[in-house]
């Protein structure tokens, strides 16, 4: 049990995105469009022409005047310098160009396993089920076993079966959090699903709602109100946060935030994070 707990630390530090030690992955390796917050329409594989020579952001100062929220908001759960400092060991794909699709096909694998590790860790320390607990941190080390794979390796992942195990055991962990908080709650068993089956709260104003334990994964919140909210064991995950107002908020139980999520929220010094997570500069 010493040596799970000793590598979940590990894996923490290791899902915290380091940009001094990528290759511009995120600029180069994948698409990105202006009507999400970046700066052109790019197709996957072609660099940014931000990018400059040492891998640095030529607008960076500006990414928030420019109101490039894309590229403000963006983190890769620390899969970019995993990929460039461990599976390429150091070798960018501007020196080996024969590289620059094998590594960033690597990128694209490992980013989507460092994004599973970030959830399981985040489950690990929320969870307090014996049985489960130990499940969540088998898949944990299982997960980062996959990320530390070679390129040929990578290859052979087999990324949705895997998700789908993580997806089962990530969401028994959200039942059971909520159920704990939604003992204290009083009426947020009467937010409505739309037929769809994701929750839509584009623009509504949440404030008179009891959201303790409230089911909000995949929930549509772009420009909602969660201002001054205690929003202890909300589950986030794949939540839209974009201009939500969190300012005031209680987040600090709250399950499967990102980094990303927080980024493109509207917070100020008085919302309460997760301590995985960083006051964004802007709030």
């Amino acid at each position: 049990m010493d040596n799970l707990v000793l590598d979940q630390g590990r894996i923490a530090e290791a899902s915290k995105s380091d940009c001094e030690k990528c290759f511009g992955f995120c600029c180069a390796a994948l698409y990105f469009t202006a009507t999400e917050g970046f700066p052109i329409n790019k197709e996957a594989g072609v660099p940014c022409p931000h990018l400059a020579e040492q891998f640095k952001c030529n607008i960076h100062p500006q990414l928030q005047q420019k109101g490039l929220k894309g590229c403000k908001a963006y983190d890769c759960f620390g899969a970019g310098q995993r990929v460039a400092q461990h599976t390429y060991e150091a070798k960018d794909w501007r020196e080996h160009p024969k590289l620059k699709k094998p590594m960033f096909d690597s990128f694209l694998t490992v980013h989507k396993l460092h994004e599973m590790l970030w959830y399981l860790n985040c489950a690990v320390t929320a969870n307090q089920d014996e049985k489960l607990a130990k499940a969540l941190k088998q898949m944990l080390l299982q997960v980062d076993a996959f990320a530390s794979s070679d390129p040929e390796q990578l290859k052979c992942i087999s990324i949705e079966e895997l998700r789908l195990e993580v997806n089962q055991l990530l969401a028994a962990n959200s039942e059971q959090v909520r159920a704990t908080f939604q003992k204290q709650s009083g009426n947020y068993g009467k937010l409505k699903k739309p037929a769809s089956g994701r929750k839509d709260f584009f623009g509504a104003d949440l404030r008179k709602m009891d959201m303790r334990g409230a089911d909000l994964r995949g929930a549509m919140l772009i420009a909602a109100n969660l201002s001054q909210l205690d929003l202890s064991g909300v589950d986030f995950i794949a939540a839209d946060l974009r201009d939500t107002n969190l300012c005031g908020a209680d987040l600090s139980l709250s399950i499967n935030l990102t980094q990303i999520q927080i980024s493109g929220a509207k917070g100020n010094d008085a919302t309460k994070l997760p301590t995985n997570l960083i006051r964004p500069s802007h709030w």
